[in-house]
């Protein structure tokens, strides 16, 4: 199999898996709290990332990191697993999933604000456009389509989903800083980030053997949100000529998204749901066609 082919492959396995997990963070929480979920789908994630380590021979990695390195993995752990999922599950326990999952989609374009400041870029017209459209989607997904009242029937859901956009922008803007392989860096962020969430299943009684249908429903997501898919993507994008040839997939997870929460929750699909999730991914596209485009600039002025 062609290397391009392989990684078309591996980035369509990840989308699809992407795809089912607001369905199975739903079905799950019908049977274990948030904090619950977070602890089990952590440890399970923590443990294949091990095993990852082991097939790829990269455990002498962990003897080599310094003193900044391990402090880097706690900050890291602290954002993913520990604030974010915790933020997300939450939001998902509160929220229709059709309303959770397309508000959490906004973070490509969080991620365009925050490198504003943090990393010094400007800001383009593409940024401000794009912007403005998501915005535009998450007032409709928010609102149901109530747009001449803006009634929002859970304002704290809407804003856990959308703070849990903040969480994993700022996560990718740490992990640009730490140059350490990638899979490494997840494993030990994600050692910091169970023991954060075994303290806190601790503090607020979480802490018990759940039912096997959560159980069941922690391991899918361990495997499939936090851990392998993880893998399969990066292997996607090492293997890939450029980036952009397999990014492009990635939009159609939260429309795939969209027919198993209605196929399997039983979920009525509103139409508010599918405008806005639209005017969302309309807006991460215009922001990343605007970052191709001041790339390629960027390679013919060099």
């Amino acid at each position: 199999m062609r290397r391009q082919t392989r990684a078309y492959t591996r980035a369509a396995a990840a989308v699809l898996l992407w795809s089912t997990v607001a369905t199975a963070f739903e079905l799950t929480l019908r049977h274990i709290d948030f904090v619950g979920l977070v602890l089990w789908s952590s440890l399970v994630s923590t443990g294949v990332l091990f095993l990852v380590l082991v097939a790829q021979g990269k455990i002498g990695h962990l003897g080599r990191m310094t003193a900044r390195d391990w402090g880097m993995s706690a900050v890291m752990g602290m954002l993913n697993p520990f604030a974010y999922y915790l933020v997300l599950f939450k939001a998902y326990s509160m929220l229709p999933a059709q309303q959770a999952q397309p508000l959490n989609y906004t973070w490509p374009v969080v991620l365009v604000l925050a490198s504003i400041p943090v990393l010094g870029q400007k800001i383009r017209l593409q940024s401000i456009l794009a912007c403005l459209v998501s915005f535009a989607g998450v007032v409709v997904v928010s609102t149901q389509g109530r747009l001449s009242t803006l009634r929002v029937e859970s304002p704290l859901g809407v804003g856990l989903a959308v703070a849990s956009s903040l969480v994993w922008a700022t996560y990718w803007l740490v992990g640009m800083r730490d140059r350490r392989d990638d899979v490494v860096k997840l494993f030990c962020g994600f050692v910091f980030g169970c023991a954060a969430i075994m303290g806190t299943s601790v503090a607020t009684g979480s802490l018990a053997i759940p039912p096997w249908q959560a159980l069941a429903g922690a391991a899918y997501v361990g495997l499939f949100e936090m851990g392998v898919t993880f893998v399969l993507w990066l292997g996607a994008l090492e293997l890939s000529r450029t980036t952009a040839q397999v990014s492009i997939l990635v939009y159609l997870s939260p429309f795939l998204s969209l027919v198993l929460i209605g196929a399997v929750l039983k979920e009525k699909i509103l139409p508010a749901t599918v405008v806005g999730l639209v005017l969302i991914v309309a807006g991460v596209a215009i922001g990343r066609l605007g970052e191709l485009m001041e790339n390629s600039r960027s390679r013919r002025a060099a």
